[in-house]
C-alpha cells in the first residue's frame, strides 16, 4: 500500500511564466481563472473510515461472541448446553440476517446509509442488554461459582427476564447483519477492479479488512472481556454500545469521498424473471448461434457497463434469453421482463446457482467454530488461567489466534501475495477458490488437535481426584492456544477468501447481496452447530449430556467433527473444479453517462 496513498491529492502550482496566471496543474484554467478541480472519490483515503468502522463495531460484536455463553450461564441461569445453543443460534441469526441487509443495499439503500441505519439499530440492542445487566430485578439471582452437580437447583429465568434478554440479543443481531452485508462491499465499491492498479488495492482491502477485524477483536476479548469479568457486565454492554455508535460516527466522517453504489433493482426479482421466461420459453427451438440470443449493447445499457458473456453450464437457463418479439426485447432492455431477458441477467442467476454449492460446501468449518466459542471458552473456565500474577479471563483465551492473524495478515498481503502475483499474474497471489481450501484443510487439523488437548485436560482431572471440582485443574490454559492459533490461520484463508470470491464473481447489481451469502455460510454453521450437538446427545447416549465437561465426552466430540471435516473437504473439492470463474466483456459509455453515474453516485 503505498504511503502517498493515505493523503489526498494536493493542488501543485507551477511558476508563473510571461505567457499566463498560476496554473493548477490539477484543476482547469476558463476565462483566465482556475478552476478547482473535484476531489477524487473512492481509494484508499475512503476505505480507511471503513476500516475504523469494522474494528469498532467488530470490538464490540467479537466480545460478546466470546463471552455470553458465560452469561447465559453464570447470570441468566441457562444450562451449559442451552447456553452454547442460546450463544449459536443468535450467532446464526445474526449472520443470516445479512441476506435482508444485503437485499436492502442492493434494492433501496445505498450502503453507506445502510451501514448508518443498522449500526444504529445494533446501539439500540447493546442498550435494552445493558439496562437489563444493571437492575438485578431485570434478571434471575445469579447461580456462578455453583458446583456444576447443583446447578438445576438455580432459580431459572422468567417469562418477561427472557423476553428483555432476546429483544436485545437479536436487536443487536439484526443491526450487525446488515452492517456486516454493507460495509465490506461499501468498501470494495471504493476500487475499480478493471483498473490494474486499482485492482490490486482491491485485493488488499479484504485483507486489511480481516487486519483491521482482527485489532477491534483483540481489544474486544482483553479490554472489553476484562471490563464485564471485572467491572460487570452492565460496563461491558455500555462499552460495546459506544463502540458501536463511535463506528457510525467515523463511516460518516467519510461521507464525501465515497463512491456510493446506486441501488440497481431487486435481485431476487432479476432471478426469479429469469427462471419464469426459461419456463415460459421452454418450448421454443433454442438458438444455434450465441449471437441469437437477446442482450443489451451499447448506449442502450445506458450507465451500466458489465455484460456478462455466456457460458455453457445451465443451458436450460439460457432459454429465458430466447428472442420472442420485437416488442418484447423493447420491454426487456427497458425494465426487464417475465417473457425475455438479457444474457448478463441469465448469466447473473447462473453465478448464483454456481455459487450455492460453494458455500454449502464451507458451512461445516464454522460449526467447527462455534466450538471454539462455546465449548472450548467452557473448558478454559475449568483450567488455570494465571498468567504472571494475573487471572486472564476465559474469553480472552481467542487472542491467541487474534495475535497470530495480526502477524500473518501483512506477512501475506505484502510478502506472499507479491512473490506468487509474478508467477500467477493473479492480483489476489492464488485463486479465491484455493484460499478458501486451504482454510477447510486447517479447521479440520485444529479440530483434531482440539481433541488431543481435551483428552489431557481430561486426564488431569482424573489424576487429582478434581472430576467433580468446581475448582481450577492444575492445567495451564495456554493449552488450547494450540487449536486457536491453527483455527486462526484456516480463518484468515477462508473468511477472506469468501468475502473476496462472493464480491469480485457477483455482478453489478447484487455485490452487497452476494457477500451477505458469504456469511451465510456462518449462520448455517452456528445453526448445524445447535443440531450436532442435540443429535450427538441422543445417539450417543449423552455425550455432551451434563453440566460437567470433567464426565462429558467432549474430545470424542472433537474428533467427530474432525473426520466430518475431512469428508466435507473433499466434497468441497468436488464443487470447486466444477466451478467456472465469470467472464465479463466491458462496454464503452459515453461522457455524458459517466459524468451522470457519478453525479447519482454522489447524491
Amino acid at each position: 500500500m503505498p504511503f502517498d496513498s493515505f493523503w489526498p491529492s494536493l493542488s501543485v502550482v507551477s511558476r508563473k511564466d510571461s505567457f499566463g496566471p498560476y496554473i493548477n496543474k490539477r484543476g482547469n484554467q476558463k476565462d483566465g481563472k482556475i478552476q478547482p478541480q473535484q476531489p477524487k472519490l473512492g481509494g484508499t483515503r475512503a476505505s480507511l473510515y471503513v476500516y475504523a468502522m469494522a474494528a469498532l463495531e467488530n470490538m464490540a460484536f467479537i466480545s460478546n461472541a466470546v463471552s455470553l455463553v458465560t452469561y447465559f450461564y453464570g447470570y441468566m441461569n441457562f444450562s451449559l448446553t442451552k447456553s452454547a445453543t442460546t450463544l449459536t443460534n443468535f450467532m446464526g441469526t445474526a449472520f443470516l440476517l445479512s441476506l435482508f441487509g444485503g437485499f436492502i443495499c442492493d434494492t433501496y439503500l445505498p450502503r453507506f446509509k445502510a451501514c448508518i441505519l443498522f449500526g444504529l439499530i445494533e446501539v439500540v440492542g447493546y442498550a435494552l442488554l445493558t439496562v437489563q445487566a444493571h437492575f438485578q430485578v431485570l434478571r434471575p439471582f445469579p447461580c456462578k461459582d455453583v458446583t456444576p452437580s447443583k446447578m438445576n437447583q438455580c432459580e431459572a429465568a422468567d417469562s418477561s427476564q427472557a423476553a428483555l434478554l432476546f429483544t436485545g440479543l437479536y436487536l443487536v443481531a439484526f443491526g450487525t447483519s446488515g452492517v456486516k452485508a454493507a460495509l465490506p462491499s461499501l468498501g470494495a465499491d471504493q476500487f475499480d477492479g478493471r483498473d490494474p492498479k486499482e485492482a490490486d488495492l482491491l485485493s488488499s482491502f479484504f485483507n486489511w479488512l480481516l487486519f483491521s477485524i482482527t485489532i477491534g477483536a483483540m481489544f474486544g476479548v482483553t479490554f472489553v472481556v476484562w471490563i464485564s469479568d471485572n467491572q460487570g457486565w452492565d460496563w461491558g454492554f455500555g462499552l460495546s454500545a459506544v463502540a458501536v455508535l463511535m463506528a457510525v460516527i467515523f463511516l460518516c466522517m467519510g461521507k464525501s469521498m465515497y463512491r456510493h453504489n446506486i441501488p440497481a433493482g431487486s435481485p431476487f426479482i432479476r432471478i426469479m424473471q429469469v427462471f419464469v421466461a426459461a419456463i415460459r420459453n421452454r418450448n421454443l427451438p433454442a438458438p444455434t448461434m450465441v449471437g441469437e440470443l437477446h442482450e443489451i449493447h451499447g448506449k442502450e445499457s445506458g450507465i451500466e457497463t458489465e455484460i456478462l458473456e455466456r457460458t455453457d453450464q445451465f443451458k436450460f437457463l439460457d432459454r429465458a434469453a430466447i428472442v420472442r418479439s420485437v416488442d418484447n426485447a423493447l420491454q426487456s432492455s427497458t425494465r426487464g421482463s417475465w417473457n425475455m431477458c438479457t444474457v448478463t441477467q441469465v448469466e447473473e442467476t447462473k453465478i448464483l446457482v454456481r455459487m450455492l454449492p460453494i458455500i454449502l460446501s464451507t458451512v461445516f468449518m464454522n460449526t467447527c467454530l462455534a466450538q471454539l466459542q462455546t465449548f472450548s471458552i467452557q473448558q478454559s473456565n475449568t483450567m488455570d488461567r494465571s498468567l504472571l500474577g494475573f487471572q486472564v479471563p476465559g474469553p480472552s483465551i481467542p487472542l491467541i489466534p487474534l495475535a497470530f492473524m495480526f502477524i500473518l495478515i501483512p506477512l501475506y498481503d505484502r510478502i506472499f501475495v507479491p512473490v506468487v502475483r509474478k508467477f500467477t499474474g493473479i492480483p489476489t497471489g492464488i485463486r479465491h477458490l484455493q484460499r478458501i481450501g486451504v482454510g477447510l484443510v486447517l479447521s479440520a487439523i485444529s479440530m483434531t488437535v482440539a481433541g488431543i488437548v481435551e483428552t489431557h485436560r481430561k486426564s488431569v482431572a482424573t489424576q487429582h481426584n478434581m472430576v467433580d471440582s468446581a475448582g481450577p485443574l492444575p492445567i495451564s490454559v495456554f493449552w488450547l492456544g494450540i487449536q486457536y492459533a491453527i483455527f486462526g490461520m484456516a480463518d484468515m484463508f477462508t473468511l477472506v477468501g469468501l468475502l473476496e470470491f462472493f464480491y469480485a464473481e457477483s455482478s453489478a447489481g447484487m455485490k452487497s447481496l452476494s457477500t451477505a451469502i458469504s456469511w451465510c455460510s456462518l449462520a448455517f454453521g452456528y445453526f448445524l452447530s445447535s443440531v450436532m450437538v442435540e443429535l450427538v446427545n441422543k445417539v450417543s447416549g449423552g455425550w455432551l449430556g451434563s453440566n460437567n465437561l470433567n464426565r462429558d465426552k467432549l474430545n470424542y466430540f472433537y474428533w467427530l467433527l474432525a473426520g466430518l471435516s475431512i469428508v466435507n473437504f473433499g466434497a468441497y473439492l468436488a464443487c470447486a473444479s466444477w466451478y467456472r470463474y465469470k467472464k465479463v466483456e466491458m462496454k464503452q459509455v459515453n461522457c455524458n453517462d459517466a459524468e451522470r453515474k457519478i453525479e447519482m453516485g454522489q447524491a
